[in-house]
């Protein structure tokens, strides 16, 4: 189904109101969109050299031992000429168990000197574009997939629905919280590991239902990670605790956190709709929804987390929500779906004013740590007249991108001059690169995604490579 069919600002303003997506607003004059995003911002001791920020957009194009390939390469390139000040590292591993694909990248001793190249590489890019680096932030996406390991799933408690949709036996075994605590210490490793490659900034990925995301909804689970909030905050807490202790203040400690579960959505056969599971009530799982109507968010906690986390030392939040395995039009509110996912159950809009209504009032209660917001890619051309209403506003301080600098890596350029994006090379979120990045037929066990419409030169071939892997393999 069709969505965007606006021809001007004005036209997609009124379908916001007449929506109900009262927090999806914009700022028309481009001269004020230019000035809001060019705007510094101070995180911790670093002044970032402007407001635009490109999400961890994971390449699934590594090796099999973790290392980033000649794409991961080329990608990083083009982020580092493209404009943004902070370029949000992808996730990376920090252990072999925790690869949520077998090319997803995972830093180890052996290839701490490929991470130092290709970091000091987008920052020689970036310098012979702007003339400086030293206004540029590039955390390291540090995480774990828990129950979307490969090949193995580590999963933080049973929830059945979350469980019927990915597929887990009953009887699978829960982490140990002797296990959780080893694991604490390979985040500690990687933290060292990123200072030795150059990053001034990690982050602890607590988002989209991968491991420590997890724990945040664990309400069921027994021992000392599961059940209180303070217990389900226990392990973020230990890995800034242990980080701090190993290497004090040398690293800047940021976060992308999942301030809304959501619950999971399957696909109506009939219409090819998503519907929502039909789950108990009250909900017992799951972080930021309300137990009453998991439907809906419930801040409550999450500002409770948020408080506890800067207290600890957070210094930069990445604000998300969703999971792209459970309910992708949460997380990233789409025109068109993946092949063989459902079609979207909400307007667009809708799903892009959860975004800025959850981050809006975040930013809000905490004035004093920057933030990041998200969801801006299904608005095309306009994300930035939205995002520069949001700076303006103080409803967020960062406006981040994720699809749409696959797509146009050089958006924030043409932001920062123009003050406005090219229609003809904006992401028009058709998820190909999903449909990609599902893909496990490749001989490596992991297709490489990316743009297939705006980068076709690279991405074309590949999609047509996986088109005919999966007739191939036949019916799953």
């Amino acid at each position: 189904m069709r969505h965007f069919v606006y021809k001007s600002l004005p036209e997609l303003a009124r379908a916001a109101e007449a929506e109900g997506a009262h927090h999806v607003r914009f700022e028309p004059d481009r001269e004020r969109v230019r000035a809001a995003l060019a705007r510094k911002v101070r995180v911790g001791d670093v002044v970032v050299g402007n407001s635009i920020a490109i999400h961890p957009m994971e390449g699934c194009d590594g090796t099999l031992d973790g290392r980033p390939s000649e794409l991961t390469w080329r990608r990083y390139e083009r982020f580092g000429r493209g404009g943004a000040k902070l370029i949000w590292f992808e996730a990376t591993a920090v252990r072999a168990d925790g690869r949520a694909n077998s090319r997803q990248l995972w830093l180890h001793e052996r290839n701490v000197s490929d991470f130092a190249r290709l970091l000091e590489m987008m920052r020689r890019v970036h310098r012979e574009t702007y003339g400086t680096a030293d206004d540029l932030l590039e955390p390291l996406q540090l995480t774990h997939s828990g129950r979307h390991s490969v090949p193995r799933p580590t999963i933080a408690y049973h929830n059945p629905w979350v469980d019927q949709k990915t597929r887990i036996p009953p009887d699978y075994p829960v982490v140990s919280d002797d296990e959780l605590e080893r694991l604490e210490d390979d985040y500690v490793t990687a933290a060292r590991l990123a200072l030795q490659a150059g990053f001034r900034a990690v982050e602890i990925k607590v988002t989209h239902g991968y491991l420590l995301c997890e724990l945040m909804g664990a309400r069921v689970r027994e021992g000392r990670y599961g059940g209180s909030l303070e217990n389900r905050c226990r392990f973020v807490r230990n890995v800034i605790g242990k980080i701090r202790a190993a290497l004090g203040k040398q690293l800047l400690l940021a976060m992308r956190l999942g301030c809304y579960d959501g619950i999971p959505y399957a696909r109506d056969p009939k219409t090819g709709v998503g519907v929502p599971f039909e789950v108990a009530v009250p909900y017992p799982h799951g972080f930021g929804l309300d137990p009453q109507n998991p439907l809906r968010e419930d801040l409550t906690e999450v500002k409770q987390a948020v408080a506890w986390f800067k207290e600890w030392g957070i210094e930069l939040l990445n604000v998300s929500m969703g999971s792209p395995y459970l309910n992708p039009h949460i997380g990233r509110p789409f025109e068109k779906p993946d092949e063989g996912n459902y079609e979207q159950p909400e307007h667009p809009l809708l799903g892009v004013d959860r975004h800025f209504r959850v981050a809006g009032e975040l930013q809000r209660a905490f004035p004093d740590l920057p933030m990041v917001g998200t969801g801006y890619s299904w608005l095309q051309k306009y994300a930035i007249h939205a995002g520069a209403y949001n700076i303006l506003a103080g409803n967020i301080r960062f406006l981040g991108m994720g699809r749409n600098a696959l797509a146009y890596p050089d958006f924030a350029r043409d932001a920062l001059e123009k003050g406005e994006l090219d229609e003809l090379r904006v992401c028009k979120t058709v998820t190909f690169c999903t449909y990609l990045m599902r893909r496990r037929e490749h001989p490596l066990g992991q297709f490489p995604t990316g743009c297939v419409p705006f980068d076709k030169e690279v991405y074309g071939p590949l999609m047509k490579e996986a088109r005919e892997a999966v007739r191939a393999a036949g019916p799953r």
